[in-house]
Order: C-alpha cells, then structure tokens, then sequence
C-alpha cells in the first residue's frame, strides 16, 4: 500500500540529456526534459506551455532553470523560476534562489539561496527584474541555508 518507489506517471520526457553528455549553451525546450548529463548554460521552457524539466540524481545545471513545472534531485547552480509547481526531491541541491508558486520538499533537499514565493509571475520575467526584487526587502522571501554534518 505505501510503496516507497515512486514513479513520475504525471509528466512524458521527449528529450533526454543522457549522464554522457554535457551541453555548453542554453537550451530552449517544449514538452518534457530530462537531464541526466550537465548542462552549463540556462534550461528554458517556450513561455505559456505546460512544460516539464527534470534534473535526475545524476544531473547538474549551471545556469538559471525557467518552466511550469520543475522536478530537481540533482544539482542546480543557478536560479529557479518556476509558474506551477516546483518539487524539491531528497538529492536536491540549489544553489540560487527558488521563484515558484506551489513548492514540495522533501527532507534531504537542500536550498542554498532564497524561496520567493510568486504568485502569478510568468517564468518568462527578466532576471535583471528578478534579482532586483530579490535584493530589496522582499516580506515573500525566506532565507534558507543548509548545514551540513560533516
């Protein structure tokens, strides 16, 4: 009945950025992404779709992530933007600040920056834009910080 081993029926991936592969540049994407391999530039979903980005355990993006909905249990070193739904798995490492409307977390994830909540924002929204609000005394934006036990 509570069967540990989740599986993700909600969302289909047409691309896949496979653990072999590293991609220097930003890619722009509609549907479902899946990122197993490191991508050093910015991931960004076509403004107004019901796009998917998953960063698996095994993968990293250095740059900004920008979708509807965003799935990470892998590293983020950028920002995250998101218009739906961001879901924070037990790996998940962010190094940035979190934009996002609806938030899921589970223990484990770490956010190294800021959560802001957005009600409303598109993630089509400069980031010049974003990170002026941000530095300003914002009363939506949570100061997280992990600590690690080692």
């Amino acid at each position: 009945m509570w069967n540990k081993t989740k599986k993700d029926t909600r969302h289909s991936y047409d691309t896949l950025i496979s653990s072999q592969t590293e991609i220097s540049g930003d890619v722009h994407f509609s549907g479902g992404l899946h990122i197993d391999g490191t991508v050093r530039g910015a991931v960004v979903a076509e403004p107004d779709s019901k796009a998917v980005v998953r960063v698996s355990d095994h993968g990293v993006v250095e740059g900004e992530v920008r979708a509807p909905h965003v799935i990470i249990n892998g590293r983020v070193d950028g920002d995250v933007y998101s218009s739906d739904h961001v879901e924070l798995a037990a790996n998940a490492i962010v190094n940035g600040t979190v934009h996002y409307q609806l938030i899921e977390m589970v223990m484990g994830a770490q956010v190294n920056g800021s959560l802001v909540h957005d009600a409303g924002t598109a993630p089509a929204v400069s980031t010049a834009k974003k990170k002026e609000a941000v530095q300003g005394n914002d009363e939506n934006s949570t100061e997280i910080r992990s600590v690690s036990n080692s």
